[in-house]
């Protein structure tokens, strides 16, 4: 089937001429064209151009044409770290923090990470995913067509294998496309408590051997920080994970400068995401490796954190994405166009690198790019419609969602 998007005011490329990212000034070029159509056949993207070169040739034979009118059209969002399944919600430490406690001082009062563990220990598998649900479907009406989705609120055999044959059921059932990642050195469990290297073995013989041999996890993720887990427990799991095929991921430097983007560096991680507290050490690490920097400035926002430093990260030429940490904890939005008006209000980056760190940068942090992340021949027809004359309203009106259509896989989704 042909689908032919026609009068398109401003088509968003982000082409990167084959380019696995776009770094430094380039995440600056958007790869406009103007008064502009798309050819899609079948789940491809197979023409782009200016509207003066469309040949009448073109638009012969069974075709579904869209008259876009004047509207903006770019790649659809890519959001490449959320934690999106989990069982209830936090709301309750929300007001905690509004009342001054610290994100440290309500965890170490049985908060934070583990209280969510509990909810979805006592969870059936069909409960977190009915609840998956609805937060994908929200997802797909703010633009995102492909989504990350880690394990880590179970720190179980059990459970964290219940989470991770739900992200994959849902991979099969849903719409949106969904990368899994193995995440359980999300914390330590309280099992385990003051036993950081009996749940660091437990990992590496048990847990990731059992997810790696099901390949059930694309990536292995760990979340290096003080008091969780140290440069060389991070080390030890992901060196394993990588036997088991699952490529590297590292919370890194979120509250502490610690040494995980350096680490992330030296074992050519696909990404180091937060970086809040990334230092000269662990910059010149990841741009020596060519790691994605996945910023999440939602974090920053809901927590009244530091944010990261997306100047220094990409005028050093590393590749930056953006992304939502969708979470119960740290940040409940999975609104990707918030997050570029965070971005570009808060860590001085402009409306065009936003928009590119938020495809085609954060769709290479997923390993992706090839496929999806910018509108080119070849790539899939991921596309969304906006209801908006110039893409620069995308991050500057901010609060409203400015979806009109999603394509997804060459089909209009009724969203």
């Amino acid at each position: 089937m042909k689908l032919i998007l026609i009068n398109i005011g401003q088509l968003v490329t982000v082409a990167s001429g084959g380019a696995r990212v776009k770094t430094g000034a380039s995440m600056r070029d958007p790869g406009l064209v103007e008064e502009a159509a798309v050819i899609i056949e079948d789940d491809l993207i197979t023409w782009t151009g200016p509207m003066s070169a469309l040949s009448m040739s073109r638009l012969a034979g069974e075709a579904n044409i869209v008259d876009c009118m004047g509207r903006v059209v770019l790649p659809g969002f890519v959001d490449a770290h959320t934690h999106t399944l989990f069982a209830g919600d936090r709301a309750k430490e929300f007001g905690l923090r509004s009342a001054g406690a610290s994100y440290q001082e309500i965890a170490e009062a049985g908060g934070g990470i583990l209280s969510t563990v509990r909810e979805v220990r006592t969870a059936a598998k069909k409960e977190l995913k009915k609840q998956a649900r609805h937060y994908l479907a929200g997802m797909l009406r703010h633009g995102t067509t492909t989504v990350e989705i880690k394990s880590g609120y179970g720190l179980s055999p059990d459970d964290e294998l219940k989470m991770m044959e739900a992200i994959n059921e849902l991979r099969d059932e849903e719409l949106i496309t969904i990368v899994p990642t193995f995440l359980g050195a999300h914390a330590i469990p309280p099992e385990f408590a003051g036993d950081v290297r009996g749940y660091v073995d437990l990992l590496v013989t048990r847990m990731i051997p059992y997810i790696g041999s099901k390949q059930l996890a694309q990536f292995c993720d760990v979340f290096c920080e003080k008091g969780y887990f140290s440069v060389e427990d991070a080390r030890k799991i992901l060196l394993r994970a990588k036997e088991f095929g699952m490529g590297a991921k590292l919370h890194a430097e979120e509250l502490t400068p610690l040494g995980g983007a350096v680490l992330a560096g030296e074992l050519r991680a696909v990404s180091a995401d937060h970086l809040e507290h990334v230092d000269e050490a662990g910059i010149r690490s990841l741009a020596a490796a060519g790691t994605v920097a996945v910023l999440l400035p939602g974090v920053s926002f809901f927590l009244r954190h530091p944010y990261a430093p997306a100047r220094t990260l990409i005028d050093a030429g590393i590749p930056t994405a953006l992304a939502t940490d969708f979470n119960p904890g740290s940040c409940m939005s999975y609104d990707m166009p918030m997050m570029m008006t965070i971005a570009c209000t808060q860590m001085g980056m402009s409306p065009e690198e936003a928009i590119t760190a938020s495809t085609l940068n954060a769709a290479a942090a997923l390993g992706m790019s090839d496929r999806i992340g910018s509108i080119e021949p070849g790539k899939k027809a991921d596309l969304i419609l906006l209801n908006i004359p110039d893409y620069h309203i995308l991050a500057y009106h901010f609060g409203e969602n400015h979806i009109g259509k999603v394509v997804k896989n060459g089909v209009i989704l009724e969203v």
